[in-house]
């Protein structure tokens, strides 16, 4: 059976997926959520009742959570790029950094563009400053980190990568990252550059005019 995958083109957590999915050319149906597939919104919301996305049904098995998605697919369809390693010692920095972009680059850039999307007279520019904050704070480390390496965690694209591709694609627009961080400007064009991602970017161009803050007219 056909893997499922419920998602946005638009979506930073569905990228990630997608990430995952478009490195090992893994078959799958995409399920797109939007006004014009109200029947994708309503299976969605009867497999996982939060109603978030991406969520993934194989077969029988429903999984959500965009990590979990992709340890699934590690597990159970796996392929030439091994998102995880099967060495215990090796996996754990890749578990971290990709807790790390996820919450500390995609979350606080979230907040950012959620604030956008309020009311005036519901802006929070004390949570938007201290997300500003946290930003300056993680590029600052990861640039650190990224030093000499070609991927997060080393020579191998991996589950790491899938998630900051994303959240600094999206971040950048959002708290652009300082000129005088050039090793993670460097590693965002890397990953911008990787075919998967470059796909993904491709797919969710025409979805751009919605985004809260505008999005610029680069990448």
């Amino acid at each position: 059976m056909t893997l499922q995958l419920f998602g946005h083109p638009f979506s930073s957590y569905t990228m990630k997926a997608l990430i995952a999915l478009y490195e090992n050319q893994i078959p799958f149906e995409f399920r797109i959520l939007g006004p014009d597939q109200p029947e994708n919104a309503a299976e969605l919301a009867r497999r996982w009742p939060v109603a978030k996305f991406p969520l993934l049904v194989d077969g029988k098995t429903t999984v959500f959570e965009t990590t979990a998605i992709i340890e699934h697919l590690t597990a159970f369809h796996p392929g030439p790029v091994s998102l995880i390693p099967a060495d215990a010692k090796e996996a754990v920095p890749v578990r971290m950094l990709d807790r790390v972009f996820d919450n500390h680059v995609m979350s606080p850039m979230q907040t950012i563009v959620s604030d956008a999307r309020r009311p005036d007279e519901a802006r929070d520019p004390y949570g938007v400053a201290q997300a500003r904050t946290a930003l300056d704070t993680i590029y600052k480390m990861l640039d650190q980190v990224l030093a000499g390496r070609k991927w997060a965690a080393g020579d191998s694209f991996t589950l790491a990568d899938a998630a900051a591709a994303p959240s600094l694609f999206y971040a950048d627009w959002v708290h652009p990252i300082d000129e005088d961080r050039a090793t993670l400007k460097a590693y965002r064009a890397r990953l911008l550059a990787r075919p998967s991602v470059a796909r993904c970017v491709d797919d969710a161009r025409p979805y751009r005019p919605f985004f809260p803050l505008g999005a610029p007219d680069r990448d």
